[in-house]
C-alpha cells in the first residue's frame, strides 16, 4: 500500500493511475475519508467489497467529478432532479436515481437505482476527473466501524488491502451525506444527513 507524500496534484495523479489499473484508493470527501474504486471496473468492485467486509446485496454509492460523469451512471431525468443537482452540488446530497444501462451489478440496487453525488471536496472531484469516471465512495472503514476523518483512524486490516492513500489532512467529519431518492417528481428521504430536509423542501418549491 502506497501513501501520498508529494504535492497534492502529484498525489491525485498517482491515485488516479491506481484506480484506472483496478486498484483501491482511500481519498478525502467533504465529510469523511472514503474507500474508492473506478465504478466501471467490476473486478475492482469485488476487491473493494472483500476489503470492506461489506454484506452482499447492498449497493455502493458513487461520487462524480461533474454532471457529465453523473449522466454516464444515472441520467438526470426530469426537472426536479436537475433542480436539486443545481442547488446542492457540489455538496453532501446523494441522489438515488435510475441507473444507466451496463453498470456493474454491485452498484445497482434491486429496484434499478444507483446513488450518486458531486462532492464538495475539490480533491475528490479532481481524483474522479483524473481517473476518467465516477468513483465508489463508501466510507473507509470495515462494516460496522465508525467512518474515519483521518487516515490514521482506518483499520490496519483495511489499509492492508488498499493500493494508495490520498492523504489531504483531516476531513470535517460530521453527518454523512443526505440520501434522497428521486423518481419523476416524487421524493423519498432514505437517510438524513448533512443537508437538512428543510433545505431540500425549500428547493423543491
Amino acid at each position: 500500500m502506497e501513501r501520498g507524500l508529494k504535492d497534492l496534484p502529484a498525489r491525485i495523479a498517482r491515485g488516479a493511475l491506481h484506480l484506472r489499473e483496478g486498484g483501491l484508493v482511500v481519498y478525502p470527501t467533504e465529510t469523511f475519508y472514503a474507500l474508492g474504486a473506478l465504478a466501471r471496473l467490476e473486478g475492482a468492485l469485488a476487491r473493494l467489497l472483500a476489503a470492506k467486509r461489506r454484506p452482499e446485496g447492498k449497493s455502493l454509492p458513487l461520487v462524480a467529478a461533474d454532471l457529465a460523469q453523473v449522466e454516464a451512471v444515472a441520467p438526470l431525468r426530469g426537472p426536479l432532479a436537475r433542480r436539486l443537482a443545481a442547488r446542492f452540488w457540489p455538496g453532501p446530497l446523494t441522489l438515488v436515481l435510475e441507473a444507466a444501462p451496463g453498470l456493474p451489478g454491485g452498484l445497482v440496487a434491486v429496484d434499478g437505482t444507483v446513488a450518486v453525488r458531486i462532492p464538495a471536496s475539490e480533491t475528490a472531484r479532481a481524483l474522479a476527473l483524473a481517473a476518467g469516471g465516477a468513483l465508489v465512495s463508501t466510507s473507509a472503514n470495515l462494516a460496522g466501524e465508525p467512518p474515519p476523518s483521518r487516515p490514521e483512524e482506518i483499520s490496519p486490516s483495511l489499509l492492508g488491502a488498499v493500493d494508495f492513500v490520498l492523504e489531504a489532512g483531516a476531513t470535517p467529519g460530521g453527518r454523512p451525506s443526505t440520501l434522497l431518492a428521486v423518481r419523476g417528481e416524487t421524493l423519498r428521504l432514505v437517510r438524513e444527513g448533512a443537508v437538512p430536509l428543510a433545505d431540500i423542501e425549500r428547493a423543491c418549491k
